[in-house]
């Protein structure tokens, strides 16, 4: 994980992630320098840096972003078979560049298109819909 100071996780999350790697042998790190952070990564996962009713703090995210922007030069660092993820909608040219979020290492489309066949499920469940989850066959 990298992020600039003051944009850490809730350190209860934090816990809770350091108690699952004891679990699945995992390994999760704070890295300030995101050049550190992406050198070998197989995956690249960014957010927007200013969420809904965080406006107001856009520009002085934008400032303390710098550097963060997951743009070709961060992806050559990453492994070369290195895929980008981001869960959308993005902000094209702020945390994620466009020929980056556009390039062949790209998943996002995937990503959002996976997520909604789920999200589906999810609410076909919670209506009322199946008893039990489609299977391949329908």
């Amino acid at each position: 994980i990298s992020c600039p100071p003051g944009y850490d996780i809730p350190s209860e999350n934090w816990d809770t992630a350091k108690a699952l790697t004891a679990v699945t042998g995992a390994t999760i790190e704070l890295i300030r320098q995101p050049e550190i952070a992406v050198d070998g990564a197989d995956v690249l996962y960014t957010d927007v840096w200013t969420s809904m009713g965080q406006e107001a703090e856009t520009e002085q995210r934008h400032r303390d972003f710098a550097g963060f922007q997951l743009d070709a030069r961060l992806l050559a660092l990453a492994s070369e078979s290195a895929i980008v993820m981001h869960p959308l909608p993005a902000h094209l040219d702020a945390e994620i560049a466009a020929d980056v979020h556009y390039s062949p290492a790209s998943v996002v489309w995937d990503q959002a298109e996976n997520r909604l066949h789920v999200q589906i499920a999810v609410l076909a469940y919670l209506l009322g819909g199946r008893e039990e989850p489609l299977s391949a066959g329908g």
